[in-house]
């Protein structure tokens, strides 16, 4: 099975691809192609933040649950929208956190984190793709078995990465990763129903970077665009 992934993730993962699982993610979305179902992100896109963030370049992870569901907006990258969108509800809150932890003017109508991607930060759904206007919709097809395997490759393969984990969800992930190799930091979900209950105020993005300089590493230049 020729899966379409960027060489070093396909290098560490190459295990995955033959199991039953994965088999079965790749028949149920041709079915749903077949059926005429819109799904996103688009095909090119399902694997681009392996494609933006190689394996070595991982220093951080970022875990979001579920792709946008709305036209133009998912593109690969958890959290993040396409060009000419305007951020959604949780990634404004992101921006309010980083103005208020690190000083730094986020843009109100700008929502693609590309750049944090090119700069190590894996930017990586539980579920990997969605059908058009329906949240978790793929969310029992095999995708968390196989997000959570690469959850696990980077806990067993790398060391020092620092693992940012808003809410519950993203925190059961935490059982996944050696914390004795690796900084874990959790707060609420930025989502506007949690947000005030612990994110703001959590200064993940200077701790991270303070976790960075500690191992003698680039910090992440968290400015957009």
């Amino acid at each position: 099975m020729d899966v379409q992934i960027e060489e070093s993730w396909k290098n560490e993962l190459k295990q995955e691809f033959p199991k039953a699982y994965f088999q079965q993610i790749v028949a149920f979305l041709k079915t749903e192609r077949i059926q005429g179902k819109t799904i996103y992100p688009p095909g090119s896109l399902i694997f681009n933040a392996f494609a933006q963030t190689p394996f070595d370049a991982v220093k951080v992870v970022i875990l979001g649950q579920d792709p946008y569901h709305g036209p133009g907006q998912a593109h690969g990258l958890c959290f993040s929208v396409q060009d000419g969108v305007p951020p959604p509800p949780s990634l404004i809150n992101m921006y309010k956190e980083i103005e208020s932890d690190m000083g730094v003017g986020m843009p109100p109508r700008y929502g693609n984190l590309t750049k944090w991607a090119q700069q190590g930060v894996l930017l990586i759904n539980a579920f990997l793709t969605v059908r058009a206007n329906e949240p978790a919709s793929h969310s029992k097809i095999g995708w968390e078995e196989f997000t959570n395997a690469v959850i696990r490759k980077i806990s067993e393969e790398k060391k020092g990465v620092v693992f940012i984990l808003w809410g519950n969800f993203a925190q059961e992930k935490q059982r996944l990763i050696d914390e004795t190799k690796h900084y874990v930091l959790k707060a609420a979900h930025p989502s506007p129903l949690s947000a005030s209950r612990g994110f703001f105020g959590c200064k993940h993005f200077s701790k991270t970077n303070e976790l960075l300089l500690q191992q003698g590493l680039e910090p992440i230049d968290w400015k957009l665009p």
